[in-house]
């Protein structure tokens, strides 16, 4: 257990683990100053934000405990995390109305360089490739 767990957070890992960590916080801190502020203006962007922030958060501490209960956890918090930027990225685009400010996920993304459009790739990458003991 002590392996997978190593091997979880070893290496790439503690990068990845850092990037979630950064997310966590900065849409932690977007959603709390914007539902706090300005809710009625964007209901819908601000608490996909907040949501957001939930999902980052649950990955940093699954993948920074790194056991075979938390890597699923992580996987799963990983997978809906790939399908809200798809689906919001998609949506923003498709319809810009239904956002009138910027969710992290917004365009895929864009806000953030694109990363919260790789992160969930290299996350789910990480997951699998450190599941195999090295040979």
């Amino acid at each position: 257990m002590s392996d997978l767990a190593t091997r979880t957070r070893s290496g790439p890992g503690r990068i990845l683990i850092t990037v979630y960590a950064v997310f966590a916080l900065a849409a932690t801190a977007r959603s709390a100053v914007q539902l706090g502020t300005r809710f009625g203006e964007a209901p819908l962007a601000y608490l996909l934000s907040a949501f957001a922030a939930v999902v980052y958060l649950v990955a940093t501490v699954c993948l920074a405990r790194g056991n075979r209960t938390s890597r699923r956890v992580a996987t799963v918090s990983i997978v809906v995390e790939l399908v809200g930027v798809l689906a919001v990225g998609t949506l923003s685009l498709v319809d810009p109305q239904a956002f009138p400010d910027a969710t992290v996920w917004s365009d895929y993304g864009q806000g953030y360089g694109y990363v919260p459009a790789v992160l969930p790739l290299l996350g789910l990458w990480w997951l699998r490739t450190t599941a195999r003991p090295e040979s």
